[in-house]
Formats: C-alpha cells, sequence, structure tokens
C-alpha cells in the first residue's frame, strides 16, 4: 500500500511548515525524504518523525532529496525560494512541484507584497522553467497545527494550470487531514497568498492561534 504512493521530497523539511506536513504526509502512508541545506541536520529531522511499523523518513540536501522523489514540495521562506529553487532545477525535470511559499517582506509581514510576476508561485514556475509542472498549495494552515493529531479547521486553496497535476495535491491535502478546494489556474494562487498576509493581521488583532480559511456552500470534507 505505501509503495503504490510517490515518494515525497519536503525541501525545507526542516522548517515549520516542511516538518508539519512531513509528520503528516509520512503517518499517511508516503515516503518522506527530508531535505535541507545541512544532510545532518536533514537526517535528524527524519529520525524524529520516524513512526513505528513504517519506512523511516531519511534526510538528504535539497538537491538530493529533489532528485530522489517524484514530487517536490518546497517549504522555504520568501527570501530563500530563488537560491533554493535554483538548487532543486537541474533535478525536478518533468516532475510536479507544489509550492508553498508566500511573499512575506519584514518587518510588515501583515501587508501584502507581492512581486513582480505577481504571486511566488509564478515566480517559481518561471524560474523552474516550463518542463516543471507547479502547483501550489498551503498557504493558510498555520503550520504548528499540523504536528499535532488532531483536526484542523481551514481548507486548502489548491492551484495549478492542469487539472490533474490538481488532483494529485488535493489527494495530499486529504492525507494530511484537511480539505483541498480547487482554486483554478497558477495565476489564481496570488489570492491564496495576499490572504494569508490578511490572516496574520487578524491572528493580532483578534489574538486568535492560527486564522484559517473556510469555503462554505460546497458541502463537507
Amino acid at each position: 500500500m505505501q509503495s503504490a504512493k510517490p515518494t515525497l521530497a519536503i525541501v525545507g523539511g526542516t522548517g515549520a511548515l516542511g516538518a508539519g506536513l512531513a509528520h503528516r504526509l509520512h503517518r499517511a502512508g508516503y515516503a518522506i525524504v527530508i531535505g535541507s541545506r545541512s544532510a545532518e541536520k536533514a537526517e535528524l529531522a527524519a529520525k524524529a518523525l520516524a513512526a513505528p511499523g513504517m519506512t523511516a523518513p531519511r534526510g538528504a540536501t535539497n538537491a538530493d532529496a529533489a532528485r530522489s522523489a517524484e514530487i517536490v514540495i518546497v517549504t522555504v521562506p520568501w527570501a530563500s525560494q530563488a537560491q533554493i529553487l535554483d538548487e532543486i532545477a537541474p533535478h525536478v525535470a518533468g516532475k510536479l512541484v507544489v509550492d508553498t511559499t508566500v511573499p512575506l517582506v519584514p518587518p510588515r509581514v501583515a501587508r501584502v507584497q507581492l512581486p513582480p510576476e505577481h504571486s511566488a508561485a509564478l515566480t517559481a514556475q518561471k524560474r523552474l522553467g516550463a518542463g516543471v509542472r507547479v502547483v501550489s498549495a498551503f498557504h493558510s494552515v498555520a503550520a504548528h497545527k499540523l504536528v499535532k493529531d488532531e483536526a484542523i479547521d481551514c481548507d486548502v486553496l489548491v492551484f495549478g494550470d492542469d487539472p490533474k497535476d490538481r488532483e494529485q495535491v488535493m489527494a495530499l491535502v486529504a492525507a494530511a487531514s484537511l480539505r483541498g478546494v480547487h482554486g483554478g489556474p497558477l495565476a489564481n494562487s496570488v489570492a491564496a497568498e495576499a490572504l494569508t498576509s490578511v490572516l496574520i493581521g487578524i491572528n493580532r488583532n483578534y489574538k486568535v492561534d492560527g486564522a484559517g480559511i473556510r469555503i462554505t456552500g460546497i458541502g463537507p470534507k
């Protein structure tokens, strides 16, 4: 059962979002490779994820992780996105790359600040080239909630130009015990990326622990 699922690389997998996604997807039966700038740091993170009776995740450099996986999930800060994408670019041709980047620019991370390409997802597609299938997702879910084995009241908008690629990512969202919602083409990712800054402001103003989004009118998860 586990072998039928694609191997996933979590690039930037030692960070909060990467670790949270790796935790949930490993327990859902996916083979996980944790990527980091430091292979040693990645190995330590992988060992911490190991669940009894399941194939243990392994750690590697970001490039090696991307090379060894069928689907690559990029979970790095905006400031690191360009460098990390350049590192993995030689190893992701023809692959599905899930970009989770939000263009947050400190110190005003609660203010929407979009890049010249209009979104981090379009920036990633431009940098990786047309031979890579970029899908954008996981912007609005609070990273610290993913490492807890409890329900999260949040939907995940999924953006990509090919509906079949979006469906693959929707399956990952479901495996992480979240509800995915088709958000349309990659260009629409700008909406979720901008909304993340809005949610940060909501968290501060209302003193809540990780506000999320819920799309109404389409039925239960």
